[in-house]
């Protein structure tokens, strides 16, 4: 098995690169974030086009030059410590055939970020490197918990996160350890059968999604199931599942972790013997707690659940 490259510890005065890869942003969604970087001892430095906006049918933050033009330079400068996502959207397919590593592959660096980025840590992972699913800089103005933030800045200062989870009525049992791949569910679902996607074998997957209609989801499910996904994994951690459904119909609609959306998991997933944790803090959710793709998990699901890197 490829061994897994993590970058260094940031130290104080590190730069952080804050691109935006997907969608667009405006200044004022993005003052509070870039504020706590500097506040915590780092030195943010924004991508030349992190303020563009470019519509074509949606609102990119630029044009599909501009947005690969910004991630290779945050990729591959040598000044240049992590890279921050101001946010997702929509995007970052665009970007995944023409990333450079060059410079990359001699100084690796943290990418963080979740949702549409979950297409640019695939391919991080594809070549041997770890990253970050957590909270972008844009929700940082959305009332998300302080402590989303900060449990990202401990891993960029070489801290492992360990969680303690309440345990759940969907839980399936289990003791195991293994490789953490996943991300947003729909962006897992859209790499599929192309060379970008994760590799599921003896891996701990990890989902969760923001806005699918019951169908969609039920969709996705049954399309990892028809690939084999579940045949190959060791386990399973399921995350936020909310604004899911029908907003007038579903009495759960604002709730992080919709319990239909889980039962529909649950049922397409209980043959299985693999162990899963529901509930997980992470996702589309206000309190957003960061888990490292590619790095080795254990994973202890009884009647208490522990995570641990």
């Amino acid at each position: 098995m490829k061994k897994i490259i993590f970058p260094k510890p940031l130290k104080k005065g590190s730069k952080i690169a804050v691109i935006s890869p997907a969608g667009a942003v405006d200044i004022t969604q993005l003052e509070k974030g870039i504020e706590m970087i500097k506040n915590i001892g780092f030195e943010p430095v924004l991508g030349e086009h992190l303020y563009t906006k470019y519509s074509n049918g949606y609102n990119y933050a630029g044009t599909e030059e501009e947005r690969i033009k910004d991630i290779n330079w945050a990729l591959n400068d040598k000044d240049i410590s992590a890279i921050w996502a101001s946010r997702g959207g929509y995007g970052c397919q665009h970007l995944v055939q023409h990333l450079k590593l060059k410079n990359f592959t001699e100084n690796p660096k943290w990418y963080i970020g979740y949702s549409d980025n979950t297409v640019i840590q695939s391919y991080l992972l594809k070549k041997g490197f770890a990253s970050i699913h957590g909270q972008t800089i844009k929700t940082s103005s959305f009332g998300v918990t302080d402590e989303s933030y900060d449990l990202v800045f401990d891993i960029l200062k070489g801290k492992s996160p360990e969680y303690a989870l309440k345990p759940h009525q969907f839980n399936k049992t289990g003791n195991i350890e293994g490789e953490l791949v996943g991300g947003n569910l729909a962006l897992i679902y859209a790499l599929l059968g192309t060379k970008y996607s994760f590799d599921f074998k003896d891996k701990i997957l990890f989902i969760e999604d923001i806005g699918e209609n019951f169908y969609a989801l039920d969709r996705m499910i049954m399309t990892l199931e028809l690939a084999g996904v579940f045949n190959k994994i060791k386990g399973l951690i399921i995350g936020g599942m909310t604004n899911m459904g029908d907003e007038k119909e579903n009495k759960s609609y604002e709730e992080s972790f919709d319990e239909f959306a889980y039962k529909l998991i649950s049922d397409r997933i209980s043959k299985y013997k693999f162990p899963a944790v529901f509930g997980f803090p992470n996702g589309h959710i206000k309190d957003n707690r960061p888990l490292i793709i590619g790095g080795t998990v254990k994973m202890k699901v009884e009647t208490k659940v522990k995570i641990e890197f």
